[in-house]
């Protein structure tokens, strides 16, 4: 029987080294190449610099908004004048609609309807955002490849229990569980031991999301757990007399590098997201501390009459997310280059 002229076939279309490669020799490792993958990845390179030029705008609010805005990103100016085309306008009308974009450097995006200047409590709000999404992807990566780890190694018992609990979390949906959880500690906060947290801190919001997403990340390192604890390596290990701590910290740790170093950016997207989320219902970060999705949930309020409440902090959501997906699949892309495939016919 002849073959199927137009039957897929799964080529490693990155798997090929290219010539420069081959000249290097057989001493170049696997970072330096997926690095010299990467820098062939232009999108995946704009994507990470955009993503760094918004972490670098945000580190640098308090310096916008003390020597440009002459502000703070709670001060109220609602009784105050700007003049916008040449002409003094209320900051926030008597009707209650705030002035829109000056494209100046006091209120450069408007203001919301207390006269607070936008554009400096989008950059504070994308501070509080991205240091809970760094936080909670830090304690979801540390958790998560403990959890993995130890479960997979060892097996048995220790593998039932904590993949039980892995199965707990998994089986509530992501934004429900958060939400229960960020309403809760947001009205009596957190009191765990010698640790406590009041409600309106913004670690409350990076402990949930940070525990919310362990399984997503647990359960595939606990399967690549599995499979690496019965190659010759590990077996080595064992002859040699290692301790399970070291064959841990050793063998394993390295092996799952790659896998981890693929999830940090993708979790720092859905951080940052769920965070978004979170602050938009109320259970995430309080007032008067900003946020991206405060900031969006406060501007439904005045839609359509003052659009630029809404369409700003989303756009700047928008583009810090995309931005992180996009630069984290070209890692992805340049660690595991066989996870790229072409149709041949």
């Amino acid at each position: 029987m002849a073959a199927d002229p137009v039957a897929p076939t799964a080529v490693a279309d990155a798997g090929v080294p290219t010539a420069a490669e081959r000249r290097a020799g057989p001493g170049i490792g696997p970072y330096k190449l997926a690095a010299r993958r990467l820098r062939r990845d232009y999108a995946a390179l704009v994507a990470g610099a955009i993503f760094l030029a918004i972490c670098l705008a945000c580190l640098l609010a308090p310096v916008y908004a003390k020597s440009i805005a002459h502000t703070t990103p709670n001060a109220n100016h609602i009784t105050e004048v700007v003049k916008v085309g040449g002409k003094n306008v209320n900051v926030v009308s008597p009707e209650g609609i705030p002035t829109g974009p000056t494209w100046r450097g006091r209120f450069l995006l408007g203001a919301d309807q207390n006269g607070r200047d936008i554009a400096v409590r989008l950059l504070y709000g994308g501070r509080n955002s991205l240091e809970i999404g760094l936080v909670a992807t830090l304690i979801t990566m540390t958790l998560a490849t403990i959890l993995g780890t130890v479960a997979g190694y060892f097996r048995g018992f220790t593998d039932g229990f904590i993949s039980r609990f892995l199965d707990l979390l998994w089986a509530y949906p992501v934004v429900l569980l958060a939400i229960a959880l960020g309403t809760s500690l947001a009205l009596g906060g957190l009191h765990v031991g010698p640790l406590t947290l009041k409600g309106n801190s913004l670690l409350i919001p990076a402990v949930i999301i940070g525990v919310v997403y362990v399984p997503y990340v647990g359960k595939p390192i606990r399967g690549q757990v599995l499979g690496l604890r019965e190659r010759e390596f590990v077996d080595a290990a064992r002859l040699q007399g290692l301790g399970d701590t070291r064959i841990l910290a050793q063998e394993l740790l390295p092996n799952l590098a790659s896998t981890i170093i693929v999830f940090i950016p993708l979790m720092i997207a859905n951080a940052i997201l769920l965070e978004a989320g979170l602050s938009y219902l109320g259970a995430g970060v309080q007032p008067p501390n900003p946020s991206w999705g405060t900031m969006i949930g406060d501007g439904i309020q005045l839609m359509p009459s003052a659009m630029h409440l809404t369409l700003i902090p989303g756009l700047m959501l928008v583009i810090a997310v995309l931005a992180i997906n996009v630069f984290g699949d070209g890692v992805r892309d340049a660690l595991d280059p066989r996870a790229t495939v072409r149709m041949e016919h």
